[in-house]
């Protein structure tokens, strides 16, 4: 495999853990601003969770398409696989943690987001490195985009589930 996707692979893990992290303080920091909602976490959330990685990953992709991805005929396929391994392990990790502990300290929090990046970006090298051919860009781009809407609306009206449910003070959304 290239070694520059490899490290362009690394670089975007810790791209992501670092942008995550300040994605989650953003809303508090401004003041609640309202425009930024969509993008950032507003509640302590399982979904609110899942933005911190998918956001970054998402900006990162679009970063790493003009160095190499227009090369890589499988490239927006591959960066959909990862982005949404790491959005299904968030909840499975988190909830699989609070079902064997009954409770989850801030430092597993922490390090659920961490896993689940690494999850993504290890999915995402193996397909580069198997040079994956079966992949459509246009649907991958639109289920990509699909994800995106999905973020943005379900944080004005999330549905009374409780993914979308702040386990702090047990409200919904903003």
């Amino acid at each position: 495999m290239n070694t520059s996707i490899r490290k362009m692979q690394k670089i975007g893990f810790v791209f992501t853990g670092i942008s995550g992290a300040v994605l989650h303080f953003v809303y508090e920091w401004t003041g609640e601003a309202l425009f930024l909602a969509p993008f950032v976490s507003v509640n302590e959330s399982t979904w609110e969770h899942m933005k911190l990685l998918f956001y970054p990953m998402l900006v990162y992709a679009m970063l790493e398409y003009s160095f190499f991805g227009k090369n890589i005929y499988a490239f927006w396929c591959v960066k959909l696989y990862g982005i949404v391994v790491g959005l299904v392990a968030v909840p499975i990790i988190y909830y699989t943690c609070i079902g064997v502990s009954g409770a989850l300290y801030d430092i597993f929090n922490v390090a659920i987001f961490y896993i689940a990046v690494a999850a993504a970006y290890t999915f995402e090298t193996y397909l580069f490195e198997i040079k994956m051919k079966y992949a459509s860009k246009g649907i991958s781009l639109l289920l990509l985009f699909t994800i995106l809407l999905c973020f943005v609306y379900f944080t004005f009206y999330p549905p009374k589930l409780p993914l979308f449910k702040d386990p702090i003070d047990g409200t919904f959304g903003i």
